[in-house]
């Protein structure tokens, strides 16, 4: 699907709704209600929950935080980046906690130590108690917690925390001290001897602004677009990147409310796998000793032949010889105690036809999803006899804007499957609830389901009906319909959802069974973050230099593209 496919903007349905279940509503309330869902980039009135950035707006967005801490806090930059990376980039955590419990104890947890320390005189020696050696004092630096050391010694122990990755929170060397080195000192120290290293520090602290952030991360695009998305408020959403991929925020793969990350994950595993059927097979078939290969037994006896030829024994699965005899069969004894396989037979098959159920639904709404997104090139057509035509209307934003509901109800309509094979199996939920009350919850889930297929399926039919070749009045009932069925679906999708969330999954109180919220507008677009940060700071070059080496690819984008799929649809 390309990024418009899913996206509109207008006024509410909500205030509306009344007039499409009306059936002698007016030509007027049609009027206004045909543009409500009028075709547009998606532009709400208020900011973008979820930003886009850019290469470009890396170093910016990172500075940004930086410059909200150190004046609110009137710290320097280090510490200031110290106590953003100890609460993970999140700054509206880091004031609750500096309200809640104050200056000093929001320091002493992130390791920031704020002591006045004088310069030793330059005339005088240290001895390093590291190296043990007599070292000048010019050559000696002091960290903010006191403790100092000759900089060969630094040095060192930095290269090690550095090549090691431990570089974004270097501890003091001293014994048991926690505090966080100076990230200046430790860049002027390095640089003197080994300015790649340094550079790969200052790229380990812009890499901490995504890697370390729970609300920022990479855009698993494939091959990558050098994105990464921000999201302002949680972290369960779906989102979609200026490069165009739809994905989950959480999990990063592709959409999948209202199944949750961990519902999904379970079932593209399923279907991966093909569990069910290897489950079925392990208890309908054994081995063949010889060559191996499945084989069924489809009689009571259980000596039985591969088409190999090879005779074996089917209650312990070893070979053996060709007679068989009301004791005994020749060559062979595996015991007197024979396991009870009609049982586990009969479960599996059980098991296998249920999720045999869930999935064709599953399949079958996916694939016609694929087969609607065709739909839009033969719809544009559409517009344009009809616009050829001459009518006594000539707006038929309707017909788009019922195309674009019938994309988001059947992908919603379609993951509603997986879900509710786990909602009501007993893999996830066994204990959760009793029978009665789990076959009282499926049948009111089921009957929702049930509304919301049959309207999709309605407004699927007369979206593909030639309806540029009928009279204009066949064409308005067309449009009244369509615009009704819009409504409908839009409406029977946040039913489903709020019963997903608040009688389903909410009366559990399952945390890690959060979905994404269902949005009639469909999934929100990222905004591209433009931020604006001063030029101030002495090493400023320096780290542009760094974000720009850091997104020509010096950080191996590969290895943090491993694992994500590009959204199936």
């Amino acid at each position: 699907m390309e990024e418009e496919d899913y996206y509109v903007s207008g006024d509410s349905e909500e205030e509306e709704e009344e007039d499409y279940y009306s059936p002698d509503r007016d030509e007027e309330s049609l009027d206004e209600l045909e543009n409500d869902d009028a075709v547009a980039p998606w532009n709400p009135s208020k900011t973008s929950s979820s930003k886009v950035i850019t290469k470009e707006s890396l170093l910016g967005a990172q500075r940004e935080d930086l410059r909200r801490v150190m004046e609110l806090l009137s710290v320097r930059e280090h510490h200031a980046r110290t106590l953003l990376i100890h609460y993970r980039w999140d700054v509206e955590k880091l004031i609750a906690v500096y309200v809640e419990k104050g200056k000093s104890c929001l320091f002493e947890a992130a390791g920031v130590t704020l002591v006045e320390i004088l310069d030793p005189e330059s005339s005088s020696a240290v001895m390093c108690i590291i190296c043990m050696d007599d070292i000048p004092a010019k050559d000696v630096t002091k960290m903010d917690c006191g403790h100092s050391f000759c900089n060969n010694c630094w040095t060192e122990y930095f290269f090690v925390k550095i090549n090691e990755g431990q570089s974004k929170r270097v501890r003091c060397m001293a014994y048991k001290c926690n505090a966080i080195c100076d990230e200046s000192v430790i860049r002027k120290l390095v640089n003197i001897r080994h300015p790649d290293l340094a550079q790969k520090f200052d790229r380990f602290l812009l890499e901490s602004y995504i890697e370390d952030n729970k609300m920022v991360k990479w855009c698993p695009s494939v091959p990558h677009c050098g994105n990464a998305i921000r999201v302002e408020n949680d972290e369960y959403c779906e989102v979609e990147c200026s490069c165009g991929l739809q994905f989950c925020f959480s999990c990063l793969s592709e959409t999948h409310s209202p199944c949750s990350c961990l519902i999904w994950e379970l079932w593209t595993k399923k279907c991966r796998d093909e569990s069910e059927t290897v489950n079925w097979m392990t208890v309908h078939t054994k081995p063949c000793p010889n060559c191996h290969k499945p084989v069924e037994k489809n009689g009571g006896c259980n000596l039985v032949s591969c088409v190999c030829g090879q005779p074996f024994c089917w209650l312990c699965g070893g070979a053996t010889g060709r007679d068989h005899t009301w004791s005994n069969i020749a060559n062979h004894s595996c015991g007197r105690y024979k396991e009870d396989t009609e049982k586990d037979a009969e479960r599996a098959k059980r098991d296998l036809y249920r999720y045999m159920h869930y999935h064709n639904r599953y399949k079958a709404h996916t694939d016609s999803f694929k087969q609607e997104s065709c739909l839009k090139e033969t719809i544009k057509e559409k517009v344009s006899s009809l616009e050829a035509r001459d009518l006594n209307f000539r707006d038929f934003s309707w017909v788009t804007n019922g195309l674009y509901r019938l994309f988001r109800s059947r992908r919603a309509l379609s993951y509603s499957y997986p879900f509710a094979f786990y909602m009501f199996g007993d893999e996830l939920f066994k204990n959760e609830m009793t029978n009665g009350k789990r076959e009282i919850k499926q049948h009111l889930f089921e009957d929702q389901q049930q509304q919301l297929e049959s309207n999709v399926e309605k407004l699927s039919k007369f979206l593909e009906e030639p309806f540029h070749e009928y009279s204009e009045e066949q064409v308005m009932q067309i449009r009244m319909q369509v615009i009704n069925l819009s409504v409908i679906t839009d409406n029977l999708c946040k039913k489903m959802y709020e019963c997903i969330e608040n009688d389903l999954l909410g009366s559990l109180q399952f945390t890690i069974h959060t979905i994404a919220p269902y949005l009639s507008k469909g999934i929100e677009k990222a905004e591209e973050l433009s931020v604006e940060w001063s030029t101030q700071a002495p090493y400023n070059d320096k780290c542009q230099k760094t974000a720009d080496e850091f997104n020509d690819g010096v950080l191996e984008m590969e290895r943090i593209q491993e694992g994500y799929l590009q959204c199936a649809f």
